[in-house]
């Protein structure tokens, strides 16, 4: 038979501490794990592990998610005409990402996330 949580006060949400959530998700993380098991296992949405569990990846790759690069300034082997404020960003290999100052940031966060995973 299942068990039922009823919460008395005008609070209708669960309070989980940190340690709480850094057990489960640590236990969701394991080989052989199954999200929704864990999750039934402690009374918590399988959604809410998921939120946790990616909450857990960001913090460890530094809250934002983003990654430094090794960054070398060459001289170019061809000059171009660049516009005020152009960036030329050389990657691993061939990669290269062009941009000028009206470049959205967070985009370029992404882009460059992206092509880090990839390299």
């Amino acid at each position: 038979m299942a068990t039922v949580t009823v919460l008395s006060g005008p609070e209708r949400r669960r309070r989980w501490a940190s340690s709480e959530k850094a057990s489960i998700v640590e236990e969701s993380l394991r080989p052989g794990a199954v999200v929704t098991a864990v999750a039934r296992r402690h009374d918590v949405h399988p959604n809410l592990l998921h939120h946790w569990r990616r909450q857990a990846k960001r913090a460890l790759e530094g809250g934002q998610g983003l990654k430094f690069l090794p960054v070398a300034v060459t001289p170019a082997a061809r000059p171009r005409p660049k516009a005020e404020g152009s960036i030329e960003i050389e990657l691993a290999g061939s990669v290269r990402v062009r941009v000028d100052a009206a470049v959205d940031e967070a985009a370029l966060g992404r882009v460059l996330r992206a092509l880090g995973a990839v390299g």
